[in-house]
């Protein structure tokens, strides 16, 4: 139980570090990624207004019933380029991609992999 508590803290500070670093503006939002142990999330975010542009998850009712029995790295890839079709539809192309404190690893590397393939700059 320690191990996973230590595990939760070490990510939580690597994504406030990260944080420090990135930010989304207007003409560049930020592509901000959240894994649970099931799920994926993502979010294109304009900082400076504190608003959420664009959004996809596993739990989106179009993915969902696609997704149902896929293995989960495919899974983070539906969702890469669902977000990656939505931002293009509301004209953003480029953005700034924030790993969330996650290891550039597996699931958030496919993710991302599927938005860049998908047409989103960053």
């Amino acid at each position: 139980m320690i191990r996973k508590r230590n595990s939760v803290h070490a990510r939580q500070k690597r994504h406030r570090r990260i944080r420090a670093r990135v930010s989304g503006s207007e003409l560049r939002p930020r592509l901000a990624v959240f894994r649970s142990s099931k799920h994926m999330y993502a979010q294109i975010i304009d900082d400076d207004e504190g608003h959420t542009l664009v959004s996809a998850s596993t739990l989106d009712a179009s993915l969902k019933a696609v997704l149902a029995g896929t293995p989960k790295l495919e899974e983070a890839a539906s969702v890469g380029r669902l977000v990656a079709e939505r931002a293009l539809a509301a004209g953003i192309t480029k953005v700034v991609f924030d790993r969330g404190g996650y290891l550039y690893h597996g699931r958030v590397q496919r993710l991302a992999d599927a938005a860049r393939e998908a047409g989103l700059d960053f």
